[in-house]
């Protein structure tokens, strides 16, 4: 089963640390991708941009309305996602725990549409 992980962190966290400390946070967390790579649970990701570069689009009144970066009040924005293989919730639960990035901010676990995901392949021809 695929599980997104949605990794958030408190931005001010980030601006406590030294340069030095948020590099090694970084290498423990690339060698834990590492590992999961290693045992076939690493299927993706990606690291995002902070939010105040974001652009949200909403639907009102007929139309697309942009408003620039995050619209809710929050110290915890979203990081980063991370894409896993797990033999079910528990055990992505037992997976991520380990994840070093879980000490700057939580992690969101959610099992992935896989009726969407098939619709979304069989359209591209995959």
């Amino acid at each position: 089963m695929k599980f997104i992980c949605l990794g958030y962190a408190d931005m001010s966290t980030f601006a406590s640390k030294s340069e030095a400390e948020m590099n090694a946070l970084m290498e423990q967390c690339l060698k834990y991708d590492d590992q999961l790579r290693a045992g076939g649970h690493y299927v993706g990701g990606e690291a995002l941009k902070a939010a105040s570069d974001a652009i949200t689009l909403r639907y009102k009144d007929g139309q697309v309305h942009a408003t620039d970066g995050p619209f809710a009040e929050t110290k915890e924005q979203l990081g980063g996602i991370l894409i896993l293989e797990a033999d079910n919730l528990q055990h992505a639960v037992d997976l991520m725990s380990k994840h070093p990035g879980v000490r700057i901010g939580p992690f969101e676990i959610r099992p992935a549409d896989e009726v969407v995901n098939a619709l979304i392949k069989e359209r591209l021809g995959l």
